[in-house]
């Protein structure tokens, strides 16, 4: 359990959760995605059409004609691609005297360029597992899937009661009460048909035409919620063997810069990998035997990069500087078959 006070820093409010790490508070991102959860080739028709200086706004009617033809989806399904694409960071989106500019980030080009981008089509389960952390590491705005795997401890729940939760902490993590109940449960329903698989329903009609409506979320194939039915949903850390270790570096990587950024500090305590928000642990929903498990590969593939002590009963992992400098190196290790 956290325990969490307010501090204001200039303008700014910052939650401290002892055992002192702080926090800002979130922005409220209960829509955007128009109920749409994320769907295949999206990220790559996205990324793609802004690359070819195309712009994903349904606001404008010249834009959206343009996008519609382009990307071969409805009008309303536009702005559902625009906010899956700057969630996971691989666009984002200016405007400057009331224009709408958009651009690729970095990591955008990297995995979904159309000329030599890593993986465009999301082929390997990496780039899923990639995806998902980019999706959760994040504290500017609060979302039912953010919400979900930084804060939520729950591991078998009904739907009702964790749009409950996330209603009620609203305030807590985002500072604001102003939030309506129905928005919230709309992310809710949102946030489990990209990451629960849907029970496949035998029927004797034949679909005779498919769409992406007949697709799940590539978020599914993670298998960090299931829906067993019945209005229950369970999400129980455990092993995640098709977790690339490069992936899980790179994450462990990002959340150690988060956390100290360039201060030097090169420990980062077993507790923190394993239960604070944006952390490995907690993003990739991995037990405790897991972690260590993941920690000890680490340090079998990276013994001159990592080390995983316990002095006096508090386990730490020490991370080479030279790791922290560019984590991306461990992203191209991946895609380059290094260690996959």
């Amino acid at each position: 359990m956290f325990v969490a006070s307010v501090a204001v820093m200039g303008d700014t409010r910052f939650w401290s959760f002892s055992p002192g790490l702080r926090f800002r508070l979130m922005k409220a991102k209960f829509t955007g995605h128009d109920t749409f959860p994320l769907r295949y080739g999206w990220l790559y028709k996205a990324v793609n059409h802004i690359k070819n200086n195309g712009l994903l706004s349904s606001a404008d009617n010249l834009h959206a004609a343009d996008a519609v033809s382009a990307l071969g989806v409805g009008k309303n399904m536009i702005n559902a691609m625009k906010y899956w694409c700057e969630s996971a960071t691989l666009t984002r989106s200016t405007t400057l005297e009331g224009k709408l500019t958009q651009s690729v980030t970095e990591l955008g080009a990297f995995l979904f360029d159309a000329t030599d981008g890593r993986d465009p089509f999301l082929e390997k389960t990496g780039s899923v597992w990639l995806l998902h952390f980019l999706l959760n590491f994040d504290d500017e705005g609060l979302t039912a899937y953010r919400y979900f795997f930084n804060y939520s401890n729950v591991l078998v729940f009904e739907k009702s009661k964790l749009t409950d939760d996330l209603f009620l902490d609203v305030s807590r993590l985002a500072g604001t009460s102003k939030v309506n109940l129905n928005t919230v449960k709309k992310d809710v329903d949102c946030f489990l048909n990209t990451y629960s698989a849907r029970p496949e329903v035998k029927t004797l009609k034949k679909i005779a035409k498919v769409t992406e409506d007949s697709f799940q979320s590539p978020l599914c194939e993670l298998n960090l919620i299931a829906d067993v039915g019945r209005g229950l949903y369970r999400a129980e850390p455990a092993e995640r063997p098709a977790l690339p270790l490069s992936i899980f570096m790179y994450a462990l990587a990002r959340f150690h810069l988060d956390r100290h950024g360039d201060s030097g500090v090169a420990q980062v305590t077993f507790e923190e990998l394993l239960s604070w928000p944006k952390s490995p642990g907690r993003i990739f929903r991995l037990s405790e035997s897991a972690l260590g498990q993941m920690l000890d590969e680490a340090v079998a593939s990276y013994p001159t990069k990592v080390q995983w002590i316990d002095s006096l009963g508090l386990k730490q992992v020490v991370i080479n500087q030279d790791l922290l400098s560019d984590p991306t190196v461990l992203l191209e290790e991946y895609y380059e078959g290094a260690r996959q």
